[in-house]
C-alpha cells in the first residue's frame, strides 16, 4: 500500500515536477495536485477519497497562503499531515507555518532523497525536522507554559519521553502495556494542556523543560 501525498503549489511546472519526483519514491502516490488552498478545501469537501494522508504545500500562493491552508487543514482533518515545501527561509516564516500546524518545513532545493527520507519519517514518528528547524522550535516555540505551571500524570511524562523517541504511537502503546486509544488520550491532553498541534511540539516543550533530555 502506498501513502497518498497531494501537492499545492501555484506554479505549475514545479507542481508537476514536485509530483513526478514524489511518484518514483517506492511508497508514495500523489493523488492530485492544488495551485491554492482554496482548492484544496474545494477537494477536501468534495469526496473523502480526496483525503490524503500527507500536504506538500507552499508558503506564498494567491487566493489561501500556505499558512491559511495548513490551520484550515489541521483544524478540519486534524489526521492528515502538513509539510511545507518553500524557498522561503526565514525565519519568521517557518515559525508562522510551524505554529499554523505543520508537522515539517523543508526548502525547495532539497535533494530527492532527504524530501523521500522525510516523508518516511511523518509516516513513521509523526513530524520530520532538520537541524536547523529543531534549534529555531527550540529558541522560541512550546515556550508558553512553563513546568511548573502545568500538572502532569505520572504516565503523561512517560509517554512524553517515549514520544520524543522514534517509536510510533502503536509502539509506544506497546512499550507501555496500554491500548492504543488510552495512548491517543494521553496525547489529546497533553496537547491540549500544552497548547500544542502536533508531536513536534510536544518534543520540543520535553526537551526545552528537560522533560526528555537527548
Amino acid at each position: 500500500m502506498k501513502y497518498s501525498v497531494v501537492v499545492v503549489d501555484d506554479h505549475t511546472l514545479l507542481s508537476q515536477a514536485i509530483e513526478g519526483m514524489v511518484n518514483t519514491f517506492d511508497k508514495f502516490k500523489v493523488l492530485y495536485t492544488c495551485k491554492n488552498g482554496g482548492e484544496v478545501q474545494e477537494k477536501f469537501t468534495a469526496s473523502p477519497r480526496n483525503i490524503p494522508d500527507i500536504v506538500l504545500v507552499d508558503v506564498n500562493m494567491p487566493v489561501m497562503n500556505g499558512i491559511e491552508t495548513t490551520e484550515w487543514v489541521v483544524t478540519n482533518y486534524p489526521n492528515v499531515n502538513v509539510l511545507a515545501l518553500s524557498v522561503e527561509d526565514a525565519d519568521g516564516t517557518i515559525l508562522k507555518m510551524l505554529k499554523a500546524g505543520a508537522i515539517g518545513y523543508l526548502l525547495k532545493d532539497t535533494k530527492k532523497e532527504v524530501l523521500e527520507r522525510a516523508l518516511l519519517e511523518i509516516m513513521d514518528n509523526g513530524f520530520y525536522h532538520t537541524k536547523s528547524v529543531t534549534n529555531l522550535l527550540l529558541d522560541s516555540v512550546s515556550g508558553k507554559k512553563s513546568r511548573d505551571q502545568v500538572n502532569f500524570k505520572e504516565n503523561e511524562i512517560k509517554f512524553m519521553r517515549l514520544a520524543c523517541s522514534e517509536l510510533t504511537y502503536k509502539e509506544i502503546a506497546e512499550k507501555m502495556f496500554l491500548s492504543p486509544k488510552t495512548i491517543d488520550g494521553y496525547r489529546d491532553s497533553l496537547f491540549t494542556k500544552l497548547d500544542i498541534r502536533n508531536r513536534v511540539g510536544l518534543v520540543m516543550y520535553a526537551i526545552k523543560h528537560k522533560i526528555y533530555m537527548p
